[in-house]
């Protein structure tokens, strides 16, 4: 596993680059760019000691693209790191600057430039919860979403690259057609404004920050549906996957989201303890209202339903797809730090002996949950299991093995898109395109490991 510490960061001209801002405004307070520096790293206890000492110099928080503009300009000039976040919901260190430098709140860009029926154009400071209100006013909702949708935003989960809530639907932000278009700002001296369309877009997703500046994105929608969180339990963690697998194989059943979640995850959901007998493994389930009888017709009688009500995502309210995802692990974490978790890919032709067999041999260490999507059109399951942690080399072995056995690891105990990655390299299109609009990699630097400033 690579070590990585903050980069040496030497002596930035900051008060030239205040002067070059104008008016653009910043923060300069060392507390509060502090703890703007820092994501849910802390879920790694490895990274929780690696970059517990990571701090930029400066928040500049841009009102509009001139703005964007003029400070990658500055940091053009003056050779300044620029790290681009907004609501700080990553985990593993993606938007925190290894080397200081400028920490960019993209936040104020927060506008939904236009939509039309199943297209919306929005500012990339956005917050998705607030997206996808505007886009219900019009019947249409985000085909997917990450579980930390009520603080993320639109530009962070694309840079960020994954899926969510809605790929066992739709599949991942990979799946041609689920990023339309990224409008990006060049890092030179002289700044271009760049559209990438359909393919082109890839250039920016899951790349960290690294290969340009998201202004706005264009994403397409799923009609808005009445969603109908579900709680079914069972006696054993393969029933609930069972179950689970019928449910997403199931194409007449309008689904966004299939969780099967091994007891003893469950006796942590907080809010939601009494719908999750202990002892139980669960199956969480969001269904279309109108589809929930055809959905326990699949069910056929499997399992005991504990919960069913309509998603809520009010001040207050609780949605069930922030006990999905990697909040499943934040749900421990809130009262247990001795556990971390692992991201993984079951291949689809080996799906269930897959799974039984890294059950059987990390019986009591490793505690599945399982999330089913949709991966380049088969059923599959992503995971983000419990892991019992004892040491890095530990957790090193525990992803060894998995590999050996064609399960595959998106590592989350490390910084760089590379050595996290599932195939451990960094993307050559994404690689190339960093040299064309970052050529003084100036942009989140440490997080591309592979790159070499062209000048």
């Amino acid at each position: 596993m690579a070590i990585h510490q903050p980069l040496p960061a030497p002596p930035y001209d900051i008060a030239g680059l205040v002067e070059a801002l104008g008016d653009v405004p910043v923060v300069t307070e060392p507390v509060v760019v502090r703890r703007r520096s820092r994501d849910f790293f802390w879920y790694s206890p490895i990274l929780a000691e690696e970059l517990k000492a990571v701090a930029g110099d400066i928040i500049v928080k841009p009102r509009n693209e001139a703005d964007v503009v003029r400070t990658a300009a500055a940091c053009a000039r003056l050779r300044i790191p620029l790290t681009v976040r907004a609501g700080g919901t990553g985990n593993y260190g993606q938007a925190m600057p290894l080397a200081g430098g400028v920490l960019l709140d993209m936040t104020g860009l927060d506008q939904v430039l236009w939509q039309k029926p199943g297209i919306v154009r929005v500012q990339a400071g956005m917050n998705l919860l607030s997206l996808d209100k505007a886009t219900r006013e019009n019947g249409f909702e985000l085909r997917m979403h990450p579980s930390t949708k009520r603080t993320a935003t639109v530009g962070g989960f694309v840079a960020g690259g994954s899926g969510g809530i809605g790929s066992v639907a739709y599949g991942g932000l990979r799946e041609p057609g689920n990023i339309l278009a990224a409008r990006i700002v060049t890092v030179e001296e002289e700044p271009r404004i760049l559209e990438l369309r359909q393919d082109a877009a890839q250039k920016v997703n899951r790349a960290y920050g690294t290969t340009g500046i998201i202004t706005e994105l264009e994403m397409p929608l799923a009609p808005a549906w009445p969603w109908i969180d579900v709680i079914v339990a069972f006696d054993s963690f393969w029933e609930a996957f069972e179950a689970g697998r019928a449910v997403a194989m199931a194409d007449g059943v309008v689904k966004k989201l299939v969780t099967p979640i091994a007891a003893p995850i469950p006796s942590y959901f907080g809010a939601l303890k009494s719908a999750c007998p202990e002892g139980k493994s669960i199956l969480a389930c969001m269904i279309a209202e109108p589809f929930l009888d055809s959905f326990k017709a699949v069910l056929a009688g499997r399992g005991t339903v504990t919960h069913e009500a309509p998603s809520e995502e009010g001040p207050g309210q609780v949605p069930l797809y922030e006990y999905s995802w990697n909040h499943t692990t934040l749900q421990w974490l809130k009262t247990d730090r001795s556990i971390t978790y692992l991201q993984l890919l079951y291949p689809h032709d080996r799906l269930e002996e897959s799974v039984r067999l890294m059950m059987e041999m990390f019986e009591g260490e490793v505690l599945p949950h399982l999330e089913f999507i949709r991966f380049a059109g088969r059923i599959t399951c992503s995971a983000l299991p419990i892991v019992r942690y004892t040491t890095p080399e530990r957790l090193n072995e525990i992803i060894a093995l998995h590999e050996e056995h064609g399960v595959l690891v998106a590592n989350p105990h490390v910084v760089s898109l590379e050595d996290g990655s599932r195939h451990k390299r960094a993307d050559a299109d994404q690689l190339g395109f960093k040299a064309e609009v970052d050529p003084m990699g100036l942009l989140n630097p440490g997080k591309m490991r592979s790159f070499v400033p062209v000048r």
